[in-house]
């Protein structure tokens, strides 16, 4: 039987132990949501904070009232979108965007696992139990545990654990006894798995991946900029051919009129007049595609943007006005500057790089499993004596040290992993080789590009401007008898496809300069829309000294 001091004592001890192991498992499903919340929005601003110096507040969790379930409430857009604004809404609404945010989110969350497997843990258990036999019990058992355990970076572990047990024979109706255990293990590897490298190297690994994440979020974060921005001026660009469509219409009638009222007077053949209606005829069907043709690219914009295919959007005709081709940075652009920069900064090269380094430390840990193990452990426990719960004696402590030896005898496994490792390796080293000759590639063919769409939107202007004078022209000949009609509409026609060119021309030239400055890393996004890094720009312009 216990005494009243050990009884007293071990009911203190037992009454924590069981109020410990109950209050760790009393947290809901929403208090661990928003321990991973709070844990990876962390590291995540912390990572981009550093990287790149941007603000704190990234989530994955929508906007209370976005914009898209204002849309389907009844909400309307009241006037034109500029390119900030859609930025702004395709940031918030879009599925892809959502997606990258939630793959960041997911690798923050795997850093946070491989932290956690070195920090120390606690764990606990209780247990209830009768025994007896027929329809009566012969004993009722109890017990509660709990410890403590700690991965260390050298590669070995600690745990410590301390428990309680209490049981009563209930058919000799003598009272409760109790009794208490402790113990302590440590193991340390000193030949396979020993060492910093290895043993942290699954944190290590998480760390460079949170890193990568964030890269590849930011770079497709400026990626997508530039994928708005060419959706937002192809809706531009099909409003401007469709307004260029309308004024030739009403140009056409007015020469179908025209020639039909001199047709009927018998001053303009009928061959005439038809082909004044024939090209009315014409511009009309055209019209129609032109109308339809936006119409289907306004919903396929509202589908990328993540907005309901109910939305009347409309984009800011002034976006379009504040296009030019001047660009002061590719006036001054220095030979061999833009490889050099974009080798310099590409988000993705930097990742497939320290990829190579990855595979290289990959490599040698799987090399490090075709060796012994051998490990030191040490041991020791102690038990109480039966009724003495808190009282623990030399006598009944009991311990080891040892050592653990695995020989290497079978490692057709490891041998395997290794040998793949090492192909891995030479595969990595091919892809920052492919990389850096696809940047170079991209570098050069954008420069091309720019030059070329910049000539051709000048050339452009000309075509216009020549096939202005040609319709004022062949206007003035047609009053004076000294043309003929298909003149004045093969001059209309020119001036149409002139327009359309010149536009198409000032989009292509803008939509390539982004790509070009993408391509060299270049473009920064924010608030205030798409920017130019002004520090990294003046490279270009830096000749060699």
């Amino acid at each position: 039987m216990m005494s009243v001091r050990a009884g007293e004592a071990w009911k203190v001890w037992t009454s924590a132990l069981l109020f410990g192991l109950a209050f760790a498992g009393c947290k809901s499903s929403a208090d661990y949501r928003a321990e991973a919340d709070e844990a990876v929005y962390a590291l995540v601003d912390g990572e981009r904070g550093e990287l790149f110096d941007l603000p704190p507040g990234f989530t994955i969790e929508p906007p209370e009232g976005s914009l898209r379930e204002r849309l389907i409430g009844g909400e309307r857009i009241e006037r034109s979108l500029t390119l900030v604004e859609l930025l702004e809404i395709a940031s918030e609404n879009s599925r892809e965007y959502q997606d990258q945010k939630e793959a960041l989110y997911r690798s923050a969350l795997a850093l946070t696992r491989e932290t956690w497997e070195f920090e120390t843990q606690g764990f606990g258990s209780a247990v209830a139990a009768v025994d007896g036999e027929g329809t009566e019990a012969d004993v009722v058992a109890g017990g509660a545990s709990g410890g403590l355990m700690r991965a260390l970076g050298t590669g070995g572990t600690i745990v410590a654990s301390l428990g309680t047990s209490l049981f009563r024979v209930v058919s000799t109706g003598d009272g409760w006894d109790a009794m208490s255990d402790i113990s302590l293990a440590f193991t340390q590897p000193l030949l396979r798995g020993a060492g910093k490298q290895i043993a942290l190297e699954p944190l290590t690994q998480a760390e460079r991946n949170l890193v990568y994440e964030v890269r590849d979020f930011e770079r497709f974060r400026r990626a997508f900029a530039v994928t708005v921005a060419r959706q937002m001026y192809a809706l531009l660009e099909s409003t401007d051919a469709l307004g260029n469509e309308r004024e030739n219409l009403a140009s056409l009638t007015r020469l179908r009129e025209r020639n039909e009222s001199l047709a009927e007077a018998g001053r303009l053949s009928d061959v005439e007049a038809d082909q004044a209606s024939q090209r009315v005829l014409t511009s009309q069907n055209r019209l129609l595609q032109l109308r339809g043709r936006l119409g289907t690219q306004t919903d396929e914009f509202k589908l990328f943007l993540g907005l309901p295919m109910s939305a009347d959007v409309h984009v800011d005709p002034r976006e379009f006005e504040r296009l030019t081709d001047e660009d002061p940075l590719l006036d001054g652009l220095a030979p061999e500057r833009p490889i050099d920069l974009a080798l310099a900064n590409r988000l993705d090269l930097r990742t497939t790089l320290d990829e190579l380094e990855d595979r290289e430390r990959q490599a040698f840990v799987l090399e490090d499993a075709l060796r012994a193990g051998l490990a030191l452990v040490i041991e020791a426990n102690s038990a109480t004596d039966e009724g003495q719960p808190v009282r623990f004696k030399k006598k009944n402590t009991d311990w080891s040290l040892g050592l653990a030896l695995d020989l290497p005898i079978e490692r057709l496994i490891e041998r395997n992993a290794w040998r793949s490792s090492l192909i891995a390796l030479e595969a990595q080293e091919r892809a920052v080789e492919e990389l850096s000759d696809q940047i170079q590639l991209e570098i050069r063919n954008d420069v091309r590009d720019v030059a070329d769409t910049r000539a051709s939107y000048v050339i452009q202007l000309g075509a216009v401007t020549l096939a202005e004078r040609r319709v004022e022209s062949a206007a003035l000949m047609l009053q004076a008898g000294r043309a003929e009609t298909r003149d004045l509409l093969d001059a209309q026609a020119d001036l149409l496809d002139a327009q359309n060119a010149a536009t198409r021309a000032l989009i292509t030239l803008t939509l390539t300069r982004l790509d070009f400055y993408l391509d060299m890393e270049l473009l920064r996004i924010d608030e205030d829309g798409i920017h130019i890094d002004e520090s990294l720009a003046s490279v270009l312009t830096e000749e060699d000294q």
